[in-house]
């Protein structure tokens, strides 16, 4: 059964979900990459947008305007290990709840993660102009004097996904696993290659 989640989002609704399950999400999806969590962390701004129990979104988007509207032509992910040194301080700091980004995150966030019940969530690369298909609205737009990228783009979203989850509520982490993993397999793996092409010099 497809699982959509529908923010606010309290705990209780994701202590279930573990690192590989597959959810949806509707409701606030706010891009906050770089610079945002630079502000709130290192300069300790406060952020315009409400974030308890709301999802964030590591993207730089592409808008355009339209009348007096704002729409959403793109809406990639950008590489989550960029936040890293921030996120365990700013979940604790905002109450996100849902971090989409792409690849994995380390220690620092899956501590976050499990102190605060939250969750890092994969959107997958490459689908940007899909995900822009999923955003329903573009409600609000703050901090546009740092740019199209870095702006706080506050989205209404409908079923937005699929979201792969790589970090749970318990702090474990999928793409740390699977590294691990893939290195106690890459010896043999490397050797079996080498006697095939052994004879490339």
């Amino acid at each position: 059964m497809k699982r959509v989640l529908t923010t606010p989002i309290q705990p209780e609704e994701i202590t279930d979900l573990r690192v590989g399950d597959v959810i949806y999400l509707s409701g606030t999806l706010v891009t906050c990459r770089d610079v945002c969590h630079r502000r709130a962390i290192e300069l300790k701004r406060e952020l315009p947008v409400d974030l308890r129990g709301k999802a964030i979104f590591h993207a730089g988007p592409i808008v355009r305007k339209v009348g007096e509207q704002w729409e959403m032509v793109s809406i990639g992910p950008t590489t989550s290990m960029r936040m890293e040194s921030f996120e365990k301080e700013f979940i604790a700091q905002t109450g996100v709840r849902i971090i989409v980004g792409k690849g994995g995150m380390g220690p620092n966030t899956e501590a976050g993660c499990r102190e605060h019940k939250a969750l890092h969530v994969i959107f997958p690369a490459g689908c940007a102009v899909v995900a822009a298909t999923q955003v329903e609205e573009i409600e609000e737009v703050h901090w546009t004097e740092l740019g199209m990228p870095e702006s706080l783009w506050v989205c209404r979203v409908k079923e937005f996904g699929p979201l792969i989850v790589s970090i749970d509520t318990e702090g474990n982490n999928l793409i740390a696993h699977n590294k691990a993993l893939f290195a106690e397999r890459r010896d043999a793996i490397v050797a079996e290659i080498c006697e095939h092409v052994h004879y490339i010099k």
